[in-house]
Formats: structure tokens, C-alpha cells, sequence
């Protein structure tokens, strides 16, 4: 089996829910498995610490996750226009990994959510992209052979899956959106696997 890691930060489940179904599609793919990770808040206050391991959901990412997958997709809610502080954290840390080269030539993508369509999901999943592309890897997103980029009316853009929360910071799923995640993890095996294969 080779593993996949899911990395995102979620604040109100949205990315949360949206790593979950890039989950599934990933492991509809016969030998492939997700492995999802999280990463700690950013506290304002120096003193602060996470524990060790989160109360909820996934556990927090570790270096040899990074040096064990296959593949990334990294997810994070838009803040601003650009990734959460929580996940910009942690890319500003893979230092070592970016020397050695650990994901160099390893497929990638990225999800974001938000709460307004014009919320800056693009612009977020953009700025997710740069320190992957200096890790070396490959990047893929979403065709537009996938019907639903143009007849959504809620989250979905070829730059990755993302999700439009509303105002009520709602995680469900619309229809589409779930499809397109689904879909992108699908891809995301796929592309991993042929890699893995030359």
C-alpha cells in the first residue's frame, strides 16, 4: 500500500470535511491509502503549547509522514486570501525537508474553503502551491473535463476542491463540491501510482 497524505488545518470543519472526501478518493483507488494529518494552532501567546496529540480528528503531522507519502494534498481555509497562519507555520519549518529533497518529484494538490464565493479561494490555493513548488513537486489540479467546474454554484475551481461555507460556516458538502474533492483525490492516487510505476 502506498500512502497518500491529506494535510490540512481546519478552524470550523469545513477543510476538514473536504480532506475527508479527497480521503475517500483517494482510497478508491485499489492500493493506495490516505493517511490524514493536521497541524497545530498558531498562539499569539509565546508561552502557549498544543498537545502533543490533538483532542480530535487527525493527529498532527510529523516529518516522516512527509518523507513516507506518496503524494500530498494540503488544505487550508482561506484567510485573507492566503493559507491560515497555522499551516504557513508548519511549510516555514520544512526547511530540512526542502534541503534533502524529500518531496521533490512527488505528486501534489490543494483545497481550501471559505465562506463567501468571492472569499478568496483562489488566491488561497495559489498561495498553497508556491512552497510546494519549491519542495520540487508536481502540481496537478482540476480539468475541465470535470462537468461540475462549470455548473457549480458553490466551491470548485481548477486551481483544486474547495467549498463555500456561508456565513454560518456550514462544513456540509454541496453536491458538487464533494464530487470535485472526490474526484481530485481519485486523480491525485492515480497520477501517484503511475509516478511510482517509471
Amino acid at each position: 500500500m502506498q500512502d497518500i497524505l491529506v494535510l490540512y488545518y481546519s478552524h470550523r470543519g469545513s477543510v476538514r470535511t473536504l480532506a475527508e472526501r479527497i480521503a475517500r478518493g483517494i482510497e478508491s483507488v485499489p492500493g493506495m491509502q490516505a493517511r490524514l494529518r493536521t497541524v497545530p494552532r498558531v498562539s499569539t501567546v509565546c508561552e502557549a503549547t498544543a498537545p502533543c496529540v490533538p483532542t480530535q480528528g487527525a493527529p498532527y503531522v510529523e516529518a516522516a509522514d512527509l518523507a513516507e507519502c506518496a503524494g500530498l494534498a494540503l488544505g487550508s481555509p482561506v484567510r485573507f486570501g492566503n493559507m491560515a497562519a497555522a499551516m504557513k507555520y508548519f511549510l516555514d519549518g520544512t526547511i530540512a525537508e526542502w534541503h534533502n529533497g524529500t518531496l521533490a518529484g512527488k505528486p501534489a494538490c490543494v483545497f481550501t474553503a471559505s465562506a463567501s464565493p468571492h472569499g478568496g479561494n483562489e488566491a488561497t490555493l495559489l498561495s498553497m502551491m508556491l512552497p510546494l513548488l519549491h519542495h520540487g513537486m508536481l502540481l496537478m489540479g482540476l480539468p475541465f473535463t470535470e462537468p461540475e467546474l462549470t455548473t457549480t454554484a458553490g466551491g470548485g475551481t481548477p486551481y483544486g476542491a474547495s467549498h463555500v461555507s456561508g456565513g454560518n460556516g456550514d462544513p456540509l458538502l454541496g453536491e458538487a463540491e464533494s464530487r470535485l474533492a472526490f474526484v481530485q483525490g481519485r486523480r491525485l492516487a492515480l497520477i501517484a501510482q503511475k509516478l511510482e510505476r517509471t
